[in-house]
């Protein structure tokens, strides 16, 4: 075959079609995690066609658009859960498949020129994507950051002027600072008297865990609200006696439904059963 300065393109104009198909079933192959159980052929035909499509479209010298639906092309891959594992082997199964159809009755000389063409015409393109892949994929984990900070420590009304605020999980710096921040915040909101806070999905109460409560605690005081905290286990309550944890200015209880029947009697409310208003 003889290769001109711009074969490639021809022979993809010529052989899309054929190209398309071999490579999307090649993507099926490819997938160890083994997508092809949940995942229609209909998405790994289009996948293929609309990169070849944009590969098409930037050797074509149309850059600015190629870039734009480049970058559209990889979040909706990101989005799917594609690994940039799988696509890495994807795009190399592709550059293989071109060239060896390319060079199928080509002399190494030629060979060697249409490897020269790859790295000019079509490797900066699939370094572009790996590109956009990364910076998709971190923009997908930033907003996810986000989402599971702000429920990490949610203030719940549960009745008048009391509200729970449930934790589950390690208790770090940051997530201290942001269950400060939804404590006042939600106080103020909310007109609490009573603020509980349940650790019952807490695995572990260290003294910096302690500390980072008590500050809590106390920060809610300053405001004119009460905080109890509940869901102490008998294990954290041993932990905090044996790391000589002074919680004498917090009340205490052992389970939620105690610390909801405490919080009522403190705003002059009490739970009774029908069986007594009779």
């Amino acid at each position: 075959m003889n290769l001109e300065n711009n074969s490639i393109l021809s022979f993809l104009h010529e052989n899309q079609i054929e190209i398309q198909e071999e490579w999307h079933l090649a993507l099926k192959e490819l997938d160890d995690r083994k997508y092809s159980d949940f995942v229609s052929d209909a998405v790994y035909r289009q996948t293929a066609q609309e990169f070849i499509g944009i590969l098409i479209q930037y050797m074509e010298g149309s850059t600015e658009e190629a870039d734009q639906l480049l970058s559209d092309f990889t979040s909706r891959i990101v989005q799917s859960g594609w690994s940039m594992t799988f696509i890495t082997k994807g795009v190399k199964k592709l550059g293989l498949l071109i060239f060896n159809k390319m060079t199928e009755h080509s002399s190494e000389e030629d060979k060697m020129k249409l490897v020269w063409q790859f790295d000019q015409k079509v490797s900066p393109l699939t370094e572009q994507l790996l590109l956009e892949y990364a910076s998709s994929w971190e923009r997908t984990v930033s907003l996810q950051k986000i989402a599971l900070q702000e429920l990490s420590a949610p203030l719940i009304p549960v009745f008048e002027n009391i509200t729970v605020m449930p934790l589950v999980g390690t208790i770090d710096t940051e997530r201290a600072k942001r269950i400060m921040e939804n404590l006042l915040d939600g106080v103020v909101k909310h007109r609490s008297e009573v603020v509980l806070i349940d650790i019952t999905g807490v695995p572990v109460v260290d003294t910096m865990v302690a500390h980072h409560i008590i500050q809590a605690s106390e920060a809610v005081r300053l405001v004119g609200a009460k905080c109890l905290l509940v869901g102490i286990r008998p294990e954290i309550a041993q932990t905090i006696v044996n790391l000589g944890i002074n919680l004498n200015q917090i009340t205490t209880k052992n389970s939620l439904q105690k610390g909801i029947e405490a919080a009522l009697e403190m705003t002059d409310r009490n739970i009774v059963s029908t069986g007594e208003l009779e």
